[in-house]
């Protein structure tokens, strides 16, 4: 069996890395920014600490679907 690969599938695999760098960076700067918010006691620090859960807690999900899929594609070649 012959396999093509097309710019366009060369450039999806490097958009879809880049995504999840992303996501991976946005990720640990929420994470460190939610640890130093809660060094602090201030209402607005705790205010703070609940909105970095609303993003903290979807790119979580993210990032645990995306480690499953780098793991499953290492296993199963």
């Amino acid at each position: 069996m012959i396999t093509t690969v097309t710019t366009t599938t060369i450039t999806t695999v490097a958009v879809g890395g880049t995504i999840t760098l992303i996501a991976i960076l946005a990720l640990l700067f929420f994470l460190i920014y939610h640890e130093i918010m809660s060094a602090s006691a201030t209402i607005n620090a705790r205010v703070t600490r609940r909105l970095l859960n609303v993003a903290i807690v979807p790119l979580l999900i993210v990032f645990a679907f995306v480690s499953l899929v780098k793991i499953a594609g290492v296993l199963n070649p």
